[in-house]
């Protein structure tokens, strides 16, 4: 299972936090179920604290090779430097295997 595909089921049948500010803010207030964030962002420096926040508060977290991608599988018009899952829904069983 990877990122893309529990993006798109928690997109459909949960809650999703689209950009690298709110996805912080959903880390930091504990309410992130799992976080996905691109490698391809420029410069690094804009997602590269999700990992170490995640790490910290034990939440789950994968790197995506594309923003693109990304933002494709939430459904948006436009790229995604990173998602935060806050109601996993259907995808639920799926974040539990990453930990």
């Amino acid at each position: 299972m990877d990122a893309y595909q529990i993006l798109e089921k928690a997109k459909r049948t949960g809650k999703i936090e689209k950009g690298t500010n709110e996805v912080t803010k959903a880390i930091e207030r504990g309410t992130a179920k799992f976080v996905a964030y691109a490698a391809d962002v420029e410069p690094k420096e804009i997602v590269a604290h999700l990992s170490v926040l995640c790490k910290e508060k034990g939440i789950p977290c994968l790197e995506a090779d594309s923003k693109q991608k990304l933002g494709i599988a939430v459904g948006l018009p436009v790229a995604a430097s990173s998602i935060a899952v806050i109601e996993a829904g259907e995808a639920e069983s799926d974040i539990a295997s990453i930990k």
